[in-house]
């Protein structure tokens, strides 16, 4: 029922213009400590802008304390913005989690790498699968790592 929904070309449309404007006022209201569909506000410098950036996204926590994000930008043809910041300013990065700021490495992950975290993306959330039916663009993936 999800992937219906997140698939459907109205929700395509009009999702990245209401949701990260919602996820970042609750983020805002609360402190960090509630972003209902978004695990998380990552925090970048624009690649051409050379500004500050928030992005709320969905992750996927992992066991060891890091993080996996998903450039899928609502099956869109082109990848968000957010994963050209990331790979034009590596190392001015953090995430606000939990109430809390924290500094993070970054990785794009390739090959068997890439893979492994696709699956891992799938199971916590399949209906990123759906989004491949929409787009020919193969989704970049990040691992976020805290360095504090």
């Amino acid at each position: 029922m999800l992937a219906k929904v997140v698939t459907h070309p109205i929700f395509r449309k009009i999702a990245p213009i209401v949701i990260p404007p919602m996820h970042r006022a609750m983020a805002k209201v609360s402190g960090g400590k509630f972003v209902p569909g978004a695990g998380l506000i990552l925090n970048t410098i624009g690649a051409k802008s050379g500004q500050a950036r928030e992005t709320p996204l969905e992750t996927i926590p992992r066991p060891d304390g890091s993080f996996l994000v998903v450039g899928s930008n609502f099956a869109r043809e082109s990848h968000p913005a957010w994963t050209h910041n990331l790979i034009a300013n590596p190392d001015d990065v953090s995430i606000l989690r939990g109430g809390k700021t924290i500094a993070v490495s970054v990785t794009l992950l390739e090959g068997a790498e890439r893979d492994e975290a696709w699956e891992e993306a799938l199971a916590h959330w399949p209906a990123w699968e759906e989004y491949r039916g929409i787009t020919d663009r193969t989704f970049r993936i990040f691992h976020l790592v805290p360095v504090n």
